[in-house]
């Protein structure tokens, strides 16, 4: 093992300072010295899907991502999403499709729904298949999960929509006069 290093890594658009191994995994830094407990350990290989986080807008699993590899890339974790006065829209949408039972694979099924609207804004049910399909949940939520997936890409339509709408006309005003 090679000896500790000092590392500053962008988590959550802050910069933290740690002193480790550049080959200890992302996840036990993320977890054990920022105290950011949104990504889980599942099973340390990046089979089950418990620990993703985004870095620069991609979901990696971390527990695979040695902390060398993680470098000056942005990482964004569950914690950095949103607050709980402005939740992200996928986060909304999973807690209004109740889409939860133990709740310990939500991580990273919301991990990889952010990055999915990342990449594709407005996704197709495959599409939303695909992002999910590597993600495990024991509890069985699978159908809430995909209905909070759904509901996701469609608060985000609605945020563009608001974003894109000059503040003096309603969403549903615009909505009216739009071909």
């Amino acid at each position: 093992m090679t000896l500790p290093v000092c590392f500053s890594l962008n988590v959550n658009d802050a910069v933290e300072s740690v002193e480790a191994s550049p080959e200890t995994p992302l996840l036990y830094i993320l977890r054990n010295d920022l105290s950011l407990n949104g990504p889980k350990y599942g099973c340390g290989l990046g089979e089950g899907g418990a620990c993703p986080v985004r870095v620069d807008g991609r979901s990696v699993r971390s527990c695979t991502v040695p902390l060398g590899a993680a470098g000056t890339r942005r990482v964004t974790t569950l914690e950095g999403l949103g607050t709980p006065e402005h939740l992200h829209p996928v986060q909304a949408a999973f807690i209004d499709e109740t889409a939860a039972q133990c709740g310990y694979c939500l991580n990273g099924m919301i991990i990889a729904t952010t990055a999915l609207l990342n990449r594709n804004a407005d996704p197709d049910e495959d599409a939303i298949r695909e992002a999910l399909r590597h993600h495990l949940c024991r509890c069985g939520t699978h159908m809430e999960i995909l209905a909070a997936a759904r509901r996701a890409v469609a608060y985000s339509r609605a945020e563009r929509t608001r974003r894109s709408t000059p503040d003096d006309i309603s969403p549903k005003a615009a909505k009216e006069v739009s071909p």
